[in-house]
């Protein structure tokens, strides 16, 4: 069996934003793969960016641990590892450089993998796993065990969904296939965290303390924006009573007062929600939960279903208040939706969060004031505004990329610049976006007048015109 040092590259103080935000979370993906090998029979080292003051403190580790394998495998259930920020590929290319230099075999496996894999293999490492990559690595290792001296290239030998070079150049082998659901059953391996950091954080800038769970992996929507590296279109779904042991597991060892499910959509369907309500009703009552999922699942028996479960809070990926711009983003929802879910959610006493993008290629200024409208009339509790990202194998990027510049990814999450020629410029979204914001919290104290609000509104359009894109696009998505 092999000694592996497993590892993530998402440093919270390379993130100025999540690092003010102050919420940060266990690498849940990196932790499961962890888990799954240390069941295998391997030797497990774990080293967490997240809470890590630098890039040293990874050194360190690799020194005194010596691993004869590194692991990076991202966590994909982090929305940001997704979106391949340029501050975490730097270093993640950093610690591949680092573990070659120390001998040790390198593999590499994310979103950012899947599609530069390039960028990784050059940093050092001998295999990028592309797509979820579990079911290659499985089938890896023990020819990494049996031959510790092979190079890439002949470790990878007929090998599915995985990218070496050879002689200098990428040779990928597609292919890559999802993991079963019944080999993901199983916990993470949440004694590799150090917890009471985790806890300290969330108690001083809170005052109280999450951790974070997933029930399922993947989607099975088409947004045309939305990246699948990982699962393709795939939704991968735990068993209700596992996902409940899971979270009964972690009431009893940490004590959280909040759990995150980071899927994708919690749930899909009532009677899962329901299976899963009556298995933590019977080990002793779960922990309350905040969820992500869509408008056009939330019938009135799933917002019942879901308090019933403990969810205090769902966030619904809105986008927009104009059905034009949710119909080009085959979103498959309608703006009607959005306000009925927000109703029924509230009916049931759950706290609604909307996910707001502006920017989408073609959006007029009559789609952002539906937008606004949209916000006035369903009055979410909390929203989380964006700009459309172009993530490679989308049809959104296809249509696009011939715009992009040399800029490809967002520095850091608080970046919020548009990338390709939209109707107007970063500034103009920055500002909407912070006026957005602003309207959320007036309706949440009503007493506090709004004509200052309405003003900042009239000016900015009044200047409108100055905002828009010299070169803006004409393509729409059909």
């Amino acid at each position: 069996m092999l000694s592996i040092l497993v590892c993530h590259s998402y440093y919270l103080r390379l993130d100025r934003k999540q690092q003010e935000r102050c919420k940060p979370y266990p690498p849940l993906a990196t932790l499961q793969v962890a888990a799954m090998l240390r069941k295998a029979g391997h030797q497990i080292s774990f080293f967490d960016a997240m809470l890590a003051e630098g890039l040293g403190d990874y050194d360190r580790m690799l020194g005194a641990v010596q691993p004869q394998v590194v692991l990076l495998y991202e966590d994909t259930f982090n929305f940001l590892s997704k979106m391949c920020l340029a501050e975490m590929r730097r270093a993640a290319c950093h610690m591949i450089s680092a573990a070659h230099r120390a001998g040790a075999t390198v593999i590499a496996g994310g979103p950012d993998v899947s599609d530069a894999p390039e960028a990784y293999l050059q940093a050092g490492a001998d295999v990028a796993l592309r797509g979820e990559g579990l079911s290659s690595l499985l089938e890896l290792l023990p020819r990494l065990d049996s031959r510790p001296s092979a190079a890439g290239d002949e470790l990878t030998d007929g090998l599915f969904g995985v990218a070496s070079l050879r002689a200098g150049r990428l040779a990928a082998i597609n292919g890559a296939r999802v993991l079963p659901v019944g080999q993901y059953e199983g916990f993470a391996a949440w004694d590799l965290v150090d917890i009471e950091r985790y806890r300290s954080m969330w108690l001083e800038a809170h005052g109280f303390f999450s951790l974070n769970m997933a029930g399922s992996r993947g989607c099975s929507f088409r947004c045309a924006w939305c990246a699948k590296p990982t699962w393709g279109n795939h939704y991968l779904q735990r068993t209700a009573r596992d996902v409940a042991s899971e979270m009964l597991y972690l009431k009893r060892n940490f004590a959280p007062q909040h759990i995150w499910f980071a899927d994708d959509i919690f749930g899909f369907k009532v009677e899962w929600v329901l299976e899963f309500a009556a298995a933590a009703r019977a080990g002793g009552g779960g922990v309350p939960f905040t969820i992500q999922t869509r408008a056009d699942l939330v019938s009135e028996r799933m917002a019942k279903a879901l308090a019933e479960a403990g969810c205090v809070e769902a966030w619904l990926g809105a986008e927009s208040g104009s059905q034009r711009v949710l119909d080009d983003m085959n979103k498959g929802t309608t703006v009607r939706e959005i306000v009925t879910a927000r109703s029924r959610l509230k009916d049931a006493r759950i706290r609604v969060g909307f996910f707001i993008q502006l920017g989408y290629m073609g959006e007029q200024l009559a789609d952002i004031l539906s937008t606004r409208e949209l916000l006035q009339s369903a009055q979410p509790d909390e929203i989380g505004v964006s700009v459309s990202y172009p993530l490679p194998g989308t049809k959104f990027y296809d249509l696009v990329k011939a715009q992009l510049g040399h800029k490809t990814h967002w520095r850091e999450s608080n970046d919020l610049e548009m990338m390709f020629e939209g109707t107007y410029t970063s500034d103009f979204y920055r500002t909407v976006r912070n006026l957005l914001h602003d309207q959320v919290s007036l309706q949440k104290e009503p007493h506090r007048a709004t004509s200052a609000l309405e003003q900042k509104w009239r000016e900015l359009l009044a200047r409108e015109p100055q905002y828009r894109s010299a070169n803006r696009p004409t393509a729409t998505l059909q």
